[in-house]
């Protein structure tokens, strides 16, 4: 019997916990769906950002999926307060400057 309470108790304090993220995400005037895709931008953001600091010339087909992952990054980042994501500035200033610089070659080369 109290092998089964303290489970019971576990599992009470997990979903108490989910709950309490919900409401401070819903608080915050976000969508779960807006967050989630931000966690989600997040970690392309760091692949982006280690991207354009290791290579100097792409191939067209890189710059087109980084061009592509980019936008998916500027659209979850725009969907969240600013506040949440100022550590990420820099990251995200260096991955904007680069997709400048790709929109820039590629009009010109067009």
């Amino acid at each position: 019997m109290g092998v089964a309470t303290i489970i019971y108790i576990l599992i009470f304090v997990i979903f108490s916990l989910i709950a309490f993220a919900i409401m401070q995400i819903k608080l915050a005037g976000m969508n779960i769906k807006d967050f989630w895709s931000f966690i989600k931008a997040n970690e392309i953001l760091d692949e982006l950002y280690v991207y354009t600091k290791k290579s100097g010339n792409l191939t067209p087909q890189e710059q087109v999926i980084f061009l592509m992952e980019a936008e998916k990054v500027f659209k979850a980042f725009d969907k969240i307060p600013s506040m949440l994501w100022e550590e990420e500035y820099q990251k995200y200033r260096e991955v904007l400057n680069k997709y400048k610089d790709i929109k820039v070659c590629r009009w010109v080369s067009n």
